[in-house]
């Protein structure tokens, strides 16, 4: 029987700071306002001539570095990114194998918003226990202030940028394995975080009377609302179906969107602080990089041992969600 381990985490974050105090200057708000309603105390911004395939390089070569495979053996390169760096095509994977040296390797991009992390953790584990793929490079990356309304207020203090990378291989080791994942989606809610213009859907003779559509779009209060019940009930339920209790979990790595809603659904879950991870005050909401980059600062800060069992939970646009119970198994 093959099972897939996850073997190695990676992460990048541009250098320039956008601090709560920089967006007073831009936008009618305040610190105290944002880290109240958020959590959020600063978030990284990408320059200019930096893309989401530079992002995602970085914490790929790092994930690659720390897990004892060589670049030559990995067969699959998947990226998570709602900011790719064209749209359509080619795919932010093919970019950044090519830029890794990676040839002749599956490459392809997902759209699952912050959900992305976990949907692609699915398809790496889908793909080496069906035999099909031995070493699989997930990677979430975002450039996100590239699709931020730095006029609106209820976005612009959200969003940072960011990438996050794992190497998931195959195991006969069951010992090893990634115990499960979870993906859901109800496009019913699909109106409470979109970018409502840009693509088919859209008439190109709107565009440029409409350019404030190609930036993200959310309605915060019935987000909140339907993220809390939802990240919920979905963790209880994996829990439940692999017999496992929350006292049981080492990490709890949710989706970094905003403190209020962390603490809401550990609360519920029952969740002791030191399980919760919390990078949010320091990166902001950075999407499908948010759960890779929390789990690359606790390995950095040496807490994420071999054997750890972490759960995994997120939920985005689309309206997305998903939850992952995994254990750390490196090589190395």
């Amino acid at each position: 029987m093959v099972y897939a381990a996850f073997r190695s985490i990676g992460a990048y974050v541009p250098q320039k700071t956008l601090t709560n105090e920089d967006l007073t200057r831009m936008v009618d708000t305040s610190d105290e306002w944002i880290t109240k309603r958020t959590g959020i105390k600063e978030r990284h911004i990408a320059t200019d001539d930096e893309f989401t395939s530079d992002l995602g390089l970085k914490a790929a070569q790092k994930a690659l570095e720390r897990s004892g495979i060589a670049k030559e053996d990995i067969d699959m390169v998947v990226c998570a990114t709602i900011s790719p760096d064209y749209f359509c095509m080619p795919s932010t994977a093919t970019i950044i194998a090519t830029k890794l040296g990676i040839k002749n390797a599956t490459a392809f991009d997902i759209s699952a918003a912050c959900t992305g992390f976990v949907y692609i953790l699915s398809i790496a584990k889908a793909f080496i226990e069906s035999g099909m793929k031995k070493n699989v490079l997930i990677i979430g990356a975002e450039k996100l202030s590239a699709i931020t309304d730095y006029s609106d207020r209820g976005t612009c203090i959200l969003f940072g940028d960011g990438a996050g990378a794992a190497v998931i291989s195959a195991t006969e080791n069951k010992e090893e394995a990634i115990i499960d994942v979870h993906t859901s989606a109800d496009g019913e809610y699909a109106d409470l975080l979109m970018t409502p213009n840009g693509g088919s859907g859209s008439a190109h003779d709107a565009l440029d009377k409409e350019a404030a559509g190609c930036f993200m779009q959310m309605k915060g209060n019935e987000t909140f609302k339907v993220a809390v019940r939802t990240l919920t009930q979905d963790v209880k339920d994996i829990l439940e179906t692999n017999n496992i209790t929350s006292e049981s979990i080492k990490h709890f790595v949710p989706h970094q969107a905003n403190y209020r809603i962390i603490k809401a659904v550990g609360d519920a879950l029952k969740m002791q602080p030191e399980q919760v991870v919390l990078t949010v005050a320091k990166y902001g909401n950075t999407s499908g990089a948010s759960i890779p980059m929390a789990i690359n600062d606790i390995y950095e800060e040496g807490r994420l041992e071999a054997g750890d069992l972490m759960l995994l939970d997120a939920f985005g646009g689309g309206l997305t969600w998903g939850s992952a119970l995994v254990l750390f198994s490196p090589l190395q």
